[in-house]
């Protein structure tokens, strides 16, 4: 019998222990997955302290969005952070943000033999701070470049055009348009990332030069006197936003987007999609992201996001599953603590009675052994008495 209790004991410590192993090294592959997509990990790096939080606002092509709205976006923001008591202090940016839009595929050529087919995506204000690129050569481009004719290329595309990474400062043809190579970066490196970026080389370009029709193959509006104002559409907005209470960088940014382009976009709190409680509780809804009903072309960075999103929710969802029979096991171990803990105090009382008890009763033994005494006492002194009284 009691070998049979010493096995049933093995067997439950065996069961634990796999249990515990196994949510482990799930927790520590879902951390890893989680900060593989480092393009969700930039508020981090913005704030080391974890003030801030990062937002990104996905829009589809009958949103209306463009770069004309951003100052109103902005100044949201920013009175938004006042109401908080949260201004920005001088010579420091206090909400970093940075704006995309997917153009299409160009040809593009050098100035020798090399030609390529080539995705452009227009890119404008800290673009490259959100996305942290591997830059193999040169630099990036900025807003504040005096001119915009940079071209930031992956290698694909560089060894397609050069047959080297090395080519930064070299000229660069999108549909005959000339530019010059900024800088190279390297491909993605997950396999969610080179999954959703596809085989076809890109390019990034500013929105002065994705203001060219032979690049954008549209005029945009119109100004008064004929002239073209531009390509300004705006597919992606995103921004680095102080987080004082939680979720309200997120609040703010969802409240204008919601209220100016309503179903047209999709707000998403990168800061935080990528925690475990989230994502398992996000697991009775993942066939929302196999199937989606928006009509928003997400860039390639956000998608890759969505699938890491879908398997950390199984992930997390199975590691609460292997944690039950542990959890079991401890509400079994707490009930049998709660036994013994009460089996105890019931022998304590019963112990601190049978002792009190005991002296009650010894206490009344004296004293009947007194008053059998002082009777006995008395009874003699009568009889003496007597005998006393026939002399």
């Amino acid at each position: 019998m009691k070998l049979k209790i010493k096995l049933r004991y093995i067997i439950i410590s065996a069961v634990n222990a796999v249990c515990l192993i196994s949510a482990g090294i799930m927790s520590i592959a879902g951390s890893s997955m989680a900060k593989s997509q480092s393009y969700n990990n930039m508020a981090e790096e913005w704030d080391t302290e974890g003030g801030c939080s990062q937002i990104s606002c996905f829009l589809d092509d009958k949103s209306g969005f463009s770069t004309d709205m951003l100052g109103a976006v902005r100044n949201a923001e920013l009175e938004a952070l006042k109401n908080v008591s949260i201004a920005p202090e001088e010579g420091k940016t206090l909400v970093p943000d940075a704006y995309s839009c997917q153009i299409g595929q160009v040809s593009a050529r050098c100035d020798t033999s090399g030609r390529s087919e080539a995705v452009v995506t227009a890119v404008g204000g800290d673009f490259f701070l959100f996305h942290d690129f591997r830059l193999l050569s040169g630099s990036y481009f900025s807003d504040s470049d005096t001119m915009q004719d940079g071209a930031v290329i992956d290698k694909e595309l560089a060894w397609s055009l050069y047959g080297s990474v090395n080519v930064a400062g070299m000229n660069i043809y999108l549909n005959d348009v000339k530019l010059y190579i900024s800088g190279v970066i390297d491909n993605p490196r997950t396999k969610p990332e080179k999954s959703c970026a596809g085989d076809t080389p890109r390019a990034y370009i500013s929105y002065t030069i994705a203001a060219d029709p032979l690049i954008s193959g549209d005029i945009g509006q119109m100004s008064p006197d004929g002239s073209s104002y531009g390509f300004k559409n705006i597919s992606c907005y995103e921004c680095i936003m102080p987080d004082p209470v939680e979720n309200y960088a997120y609040n703010t940014i969802k409240k204008y987007f919601t209220e100016s382009h309503s179903e047209h976009c999709a707000v998403v709190n990168n800061s935080t999609r990528f925690t475990p409680s989230k994502r398992a509780k996000a697991f009775k809804k993942i066939s929302n992201y196999a199937v989606r009903s928006d009509s928003i072309a997400y860039p390639w960075w956000e998608n890759a996001s969505r699938i890491t999103e879908m398997k950390l929710s199984i992930l997390y969802h199975f590691r609460r599953i292997v944690l039950i029979p542990v959890i079991i096991t401890l509400l079994w171990l707490l009930v049998i603590v709660y036994k013994l803990a009460v089996k105890g105090r019931r022998r304590l009382f019963e112990a601190i009675a049978d002792k009190y008890t005991r002296i009650a009763y010894k206490i009344l033994q004296r004293q009947k052994q007194k008053k059998d005494n002082i009777k006995t006492k008395t009874k003699k002194e009568k009889e003496t008495q007597t005998v006393t009284n026939d002399k």
